[in-house]
């Protein structure tokens, strides 16, 4: 395995995970260091359809939209790492353990979210990751989750 920093700009993780507006909610990852680590970047906007309904005058990013965004980080590191691009790699939630809110998160803000494995290799199904997502270096969220990578046979080989 290599240690070359990588990135993926949103073409990159359109074919690495399946999402799409409105759930797509991660615009590009940098730093990618193999599995290990990487770094996902949400601009948040107030065009997003989850600010009509929470809450209405006072628009915040809800929480589990914000746990999402970083699982789609993970999601896209990995791929990346693996050379998962156009292979039909889906990924599932285990568990959401360890998780606080510290922050608000509001349209205008630049999340980012920092994400290590805490558990798992190529071709393993469960992986285990760590992140914390911060908007100017406040910390927003921070979280421990497990996921099930479905990866195609080749690709765990």
């Amino acid at each position: 395995m290599t240690t070359e920093v990588m990135r993926a700009d949103i073409g990159l993780i359109q074919r690495i995970i399946p999402h799409r507006y409105p759930f797509l909610l991660v615009d590009r990852v940098e730093d990618i260091v193999g599995t290990q680590s990487a770094r996902g970047i949400k601009n948040v906007t107030m065009n997003e359809p989850h600010f009509q309904g929470h809450f209405p005058g006072k628009p915040i990013m809800p929480g589990v939209t914000i746990v999402e965004a970083m699982a789609q980080t993970a999601a896209v590191m990995v791929g990346v790492a693996l050379d998962m691009a156009d292979k039909e790699l889906l990924v599932y939630f285990m568990a959401i353990e360890k998780c606080k809110f510290r922050r608000m998160v509001v349209p205008g803000d630049v999340l980012e979210m920092n994400l290590t494995t805490l558990r798992g290799k190529p071709g393993a199904k469960v992986w285990r990751f760590g992140g914390v997502a911060s908007v100017e270096g406040e910390m927003a969220c921070e979280v421990e989750f497990t996921a099930m990578m479905d990866l195609p046979k080749v690709a765990a080989e």
